[in-house]
């Protein structure tokens, strides 16, 4: 596979999700930063990912950094610290693809749905970044576990936004990350795919497992 010169950067790149796309990605032949408030701990997570992802391109940097060297961000941080970092960094996001890869879970009880005032924690996002910044929502349901592995991932990742060329832009990553993106509609159905994490939660603790989400009917190639 060829390198792909676009730079993924990854806000809350240290975090299991985070990490686990981090590894996808480079992989893939992206560049990656990994990002976080503490530059050393990112530091530590690129280095390690990329002695197991084949991929050299991972550099560990601040989460200011990563926004502003990025093209392309996709935001992992865990949902209570969400607002804060995109605070932190927000003049850097214009003009860019943001993917939003945030649950809005509500401890204890994360395997039960909680929906946002918005509609969904992705609208609110796009109301927080303003009309400048491109936001699609991603990877909710992926088994963070999963995406440090070298395996195929048999779930599809659903992909919400309002601009369609932004959606086949994520959806051409996910393809070469491994995994199958659709597009899922208009970024208000994001409620859907956020809520389906809490319900695989459960399901995952019930029957012990890593479950995702599969969409029956769509011929594709297994890659």
């Amino acid at each position: 596979m060829a390198e792909d010169t676009t730079v993924i950067g990854i806000l809350g790149g240290t975090g299991a999700l985070g990490s686990g796309l981090g590894f996808r990605l480079a992989r893939a032949k992206y560049r990656v930063l990994i990002g976080s408030r503490d530059i050393e701990r990112a530091r530590q997570a690129a280095s390690e990912l990329a002695s197991g992802s084949d991929g050299p391109n991972l550099v560990g940097a601040s989460n200011v950094d990563v926004a502003q060297q990025a093209d392309l961000v996709i935001v992992a941080v865990p949902f209570i610290d969400r607002d804060k970092v995109l605070k932190e960094v927000h003049s850097y996001l214009k003009g860019k693809v943001v993917v939003d890869a945030t649950v809005p879970l509500q401890p204890p009880k994360v395997s039960v749905v909680h929906l946002r005032p918005a509609g969904s924690g992705a609208e609110e996002m796009q109301l927080l970044l303003g009309s400048d910044v491109k936001v699609v929502s991603a990877f909710q349901n992926v088994a963070a576990a999963k995406l440090k592995t070298t395996n195929l991932i048999d779930c599809d990742v659903l992909v919400c936004g309002d601009d369609k060329d932004v959606k086949e832009r994520v959806i051409s990553l996910i393809e070469r990350m491994g995994m199958a993106g659709l597009d899922a509609g208009v970024l208000a159905n994001s409620v859907v795919a956020e809520a389906l994490t809490s319900v695989l939660i459960g399901i995952n603790r019930r029957y012990k497992t890593e479950a995702g989400i599969r969409i029956t009917g769509i011929a594709r190639t297994e890659k």
